[in-house]
């Protein structure tokens, strides 16, 4: 598993998809498609994803040298 951080490369709005998709290593598609279907269900899944958009750090802001 890689760390969690939003990729440079693959995002399409914020990059949180693609970060969950390559920790759990999943397709970026795949993660989307989970995430659209989660919407038809009440709950705050468009705050989560803002949350998690602002605490995942992007892929250049983390040092690749690190444990």
């Amino acid at each position: 598993m890689t760390a969690l951080a939003r990729p440079t490369n693959g995002r399409m709005i914020g990059g949180v998809c693609a970060a969950l998709a390559r920790r759990f290593g999943t397709s970026a598609t795949t993660m989307r498609v989970v995430f659209v279907l989660s919407c038809l269900l009440p709950g705050p899944q468009f705050l989560l994803y803002i949350a998690l958009w602002i605490l995942f750090p992007s892929d250049d802001k983390v040092s690749r040298d690190a444990w």
